[in-house]
């Protein structure tokens, strides 16, 4: 049996081929492949091959009249073989005015396809097949031109030319420009360079001196903007045993809120014990946008308040928290907070941010471009879902919650204000 959430290969398409041959159903040959019946569903009807092929000396002709038609000489062909109706022509359905497309009904319905149909050597209607050859070949090109191109957004590209191309103009070369923007940048000099070479930015190739004067050089391995040795000592493994031997540590949940792809980002910050949110609008998803705010945080609450209220912060594997030690240290190198990640794929493990996420889903919902609003709005939104009654704690908000616990000075740094319950809006006509 294969394995569940793989992609299907050209052994198991073989299989649901020669199963439609045998007339079974979805659910059986899902049972054979260990996947789910919507899985087969959608791989027949991504993958169908339509032929306009007729029966045993029947030419094809899906005509619905094509019975009880007694029209002759509509086409050339059948000109010069008078005496013999259209209907057997089987050239003629794209000429004559009288046509009317008929479509199987057993098409509209599981299996989708004529493979495994008693009728189909005496049907003239257009054929539907599921070949396995041909639906791995439209896999593997539909897989091929997915990953060719380029994975980036007009926004975020503009974002990219609005710090590159004015310093390129000033002569500083791509390597010394990654070194001291890497965190507004957040790709490798080598993808700067194809996108240069592409004339996807504003600067060409001729702003580099260097570049148009060497022979392109052959293709060699480029590191990662970040070493993924930074989420050594701040693996979920490591938070879990730094917990056991702090376990009255409360624990901070960041994350990411997106409106369009490349557009204005949300960061959120979860206090698990109290439920509080907050909410930054940032301009672009980088790890530059995440550092400033901390930064700004840092000296807004004062070093022993922002200490007291993060001392653990837990992330996702986001690229936007790719440089923990800029978030862990001041500028000084004096230690402030400590950062882990969660594993790979598992936004289960800070599951009471991705549960707050819903509230904000409520006032923007997903697709809705975030540079619709400015942080005073969403200041306003956040002080409505803070204020927002919750059964998890004892029937108070979050905002009381954090006041009890912190009092009411963070609060007022953060820019958030109590609302009455009565006045609570959680829908899209808040911001409006």
């Amino acid at each position: 049996m294969t394995a569940k959430q793989k992609h299907l290969d050209l052994k198991s398409r073989y299989v649901i081929e020669h199963s439609l041959d045998s007339s079974m159903s979805f659910k059986a040959i899902a049972r054979e492949l260990g996947k789910d019946c919507t899985t087969i569903s959608k791989e027949i009807r991504n993958h169908l091959v339509f032929k306009k092929s007729g029966a045993l000396g029947k030419p094809f002709n899906d005509c619905a009249l094509r019975f009880d038609c007694d029209i002759f000489q509509v086409c050339q062909p059948c000109v010069n073989r008078s005496g013999r109706p259209c209907k057997f022509c089987g050239r003629c359905l794209s000429f004559c005015i009288s046509y009317k497309k008929e479509t199987c009904s057993r098409l509209s319905k599981p299996p989708y396809v004529c493979n495994g149909c008693e009728k189909k050597r005496n049907c003239t209607l257009e054929k539907r097949f599921y070949h396995a050859l041909s639906a791995q070949k439209e896999y593997e090109l539909t897989k091929s031109e997915s990953r060719s191109g380029f994975a980036i957004s007009e926004t975020e590209l503009e974002h990219l030319d609005s710090v590159v191309s004015p310093l390129l103009r000033k002569g500083q070369s791509v390597h010394h420009i990654c070194q001291n923007h890497a965190d507004s940048i957040m790709c490798s000099e080598k993808t700067l360079y194809a996108y240069i070479d592409n004339n996807l930015l504003s600067a060409r190739n001729i702003d580099l001196p260097r570049k148009v004067r060497l022979r392109p050089r052959k293709a060699k391995s480029v590191g990662l903007k970040v070493d993924k040795t930074c989420r050594i000592g701040r693996t979920w493994k490591d938070y879990c045993d730094y917990m056991a031997l702090h376990p009255d540590t409360p624990v901070v949940q960041i994350d990411s809120v997106e409106g369009i792809k490349g557009g204005k980002v949300l960061l959120t910050i979860h206090f698990v014990n109290s439920s509080l949110m907050l909410a930054f609008l940032r301009d672009s998803n980088d790890s530059q946008s995440v550092i400033d705010i901390f930064d700004r945080l840092y000296l807004e609450l004062r070093p022993d308040i922002f200490t007291e209220l993060f001392p653990v912060i837990l992330a996702d594997n986001g690229s936007e928290f790719s440089n923990p030690s800029r978030i862990e240290f001041d500028r000084q190198g004096n230690r402030r907070t400590h950062l882990f990640y969660c594993d790979p794929s598992a936004p289960y493990q800070k599951g009471a941010a991705e549960n707050n996420h819903e509230f904000i889903r409520r006032i923007i919902p997903k697709g809705v471009d975030l540079a619709l609003y400015t942080q005073d709005q969403i200041l306003l939104m956040m002080s409505h879902i803070d204020s927002y009654l919750r059964k998890a704690l004892g029937n108070k908000s979050p905002y009381d919650t954090f006041a009890f616990q912190y009092g009411t000075e963070a609060l007022e740094k953060f820019g958030l204000r109590k609302i009455p319950a009565d006045e609570i809006i959680l829908s899209p006509e808040l911001l409006k």
